[in-house]
């Protein structure tokens, strides 16, 4: 049955230009998913409205390195549970042109999801091609609860994707050695694949994995860790021996601040991403306090630094251009290469350079304010929405989005449960 699933398929996105190839060599890059708190420096921690959620939309769409839109990327909590994702979807389908997630909390909310496709693609060109990812997570040890089966269906049977991924807290709800866990990984995510094949043969699945372990003292997760980088990259390894798209890592991280901590969490958690061979990157900015929180500053600063993941993945070249023998024969020793030909005619594209990190002399650094991270995110966060341009869309579909989103709404009463 897991034979049957395609070893990589195309996300379409309603611009053509921003499809992604989920599964091969590739890695698709996707924001922080689910938290219900927000923070930024002005406002500190708090519940999530949608105002935030319509924000952060914004801020991925203006991110070079992100590919995908995402999902819930914070919970707007002052709309109805039932009536939420309709706004959600809404907002990913308006306000970005970038590809994005489904809806999960009840199968009705994926059908949903399923019908607001076919308004801004076409009936027709849904149930042919894939328009949209969803996150099914199992609730592990080997548990599928009747929610996520039934969004299972309704996506596998409607030719839309689903991430197949263990909930994994190693010492909680798998066990504290990393073959054991491998081992419950491999058996929760075949039963998953499994069942979605039984419901379309051939539908697309990615094989998922989001992994941490316990602080034995606390209870809290912990993040970054050298064993959820072991249990990563074997993750990686039975994916790619199953031959199917790799879902894992992220910008995790345990701090309650965008502080050293969660720098170096989300360092370690990004690399073990790229090194592992994942496909698709869920959680790859913005991610907070365990996930609790979705944090405006922290999603700017990993956006930034997802550009790093893109030069690493790029490899080395060795054309002729590369080996600079002409520049080493030109500047010879004791010299210097900063006004050499090759210098000039390739500094431009020679470096990966942040659009956030401070390289100013200390003077100027000081007479600017003496800014730290935190602070020249909070000023990129600023920017990336005051120079934020919606994509343009057929007035007669935006029309049609609305009405659904409408009618939806009016069928039935409001509900916080």
């Amino acid at each position: 049955l897991c034979k049957a699933a395609p070893a990589e398929f195309t996300q379409h996105a309603r611009n053509p230009d921003r499809n992604v190839v989920i599964g091969g060599r590739n890695l698709v890059l996707a924001p922080v998913y689910g938290p219900p708190f927000v923070r930024d420096v002005a406002g500190g921690r708090r519940y999530a409205t949608i105002a935030d959620f319509n924000k952060f939309v914004k801020l991925g769409y203006m991110s070079k390195w992100l590919h995908h839109s995402g999902g819930t990327v914070c919970e707007p909590t002052d709309i109805p549970v039932n009536k939420r994702h309709l706004d959600m979807l809404h907002a990913h389908m308006t306000l970005s042109d970038k590809p994005f997630m489904g809806s999960v909390t009840e199968p009705s909310r994926a059908q949903d999801s399923v019908d607001m496709c076919k308004v801004l693609f076409g009936a027709d060109f849904v149930q042919q091609n894939t328009v949209m990812t969803s996150l099914i997570n199992i609730n592990s040890p080997m548990t599928f609860d009747d929610v996520m089966m039934g969004a299972l269906k309704v996506f596998a049977e409607n030719n839309q994707a689903s991430i197949i991924s263990p909930f994994i807290v190693g010492g909680a709800m798998a066990p504290v050695s990393v073959a054991g866990t491998l081992t419950q990984v491999l058996a929760e995510v075949m039963a998953g694949i499994a069942y979605s094949q039984l419901v379309r043969k051939g539908a697309p699945v990615i094989f998922g994995a989001f992994v941490t372990s316990i602080d034995m003292n606390s209870g809290a997760p912990t993040f970054g860790t050298p064993e959820a980088a072991h249990i990563t990259y074997g993750a990686g390894q039975l994916a790619r021996r199953m031959k199917l798209p790799f879902r894992s890592a992220g910008s995790f991280c345990g701090s309650k601040l965008p502080d050293a901590q969660a720098a170096y969490e989300t360092s370690n958690s990004l690399n073990m991403g790229l090194l592992s061979g994942v496909n698709f990157m869920l959680h790859a900015c913005g991610w907070l306090e365990g996930g609790l929180v979705s944090s405006f500053e922290k999603f700017v600063m990993d956006a930034d630094q997802l550009g790093t993941l893109h030069h690493l993945a790029r490899g080395v070249e060795i054309d002729e251009n590369a080996q600079a023998m002409d520049a080493i024969r030109e500047v010879g020793p004791g010299g210097h290469y900063l006004g050499c030909a090759h210098t000039q005619a390739n500094f431009k594209q020679a470096f990966w350079k942040s659009d956030l990190l401070d390289y100013k002399p200390f003077e100027t650094w000081s007479d600017e304010g003496a800014r730290d991270t935190q602070a020249l995110a909070a000023l990129r966060v600023e920017k990336l929405l005051g120079d934020y341009v919606q994509p343009a869309m057929d007035i007669s579909v935006r029309e049609a989005l609305d009405a659904f989103v409408r009618e939806r709404k009016a069928a039935e009463p409001d509900s916080f449960m």
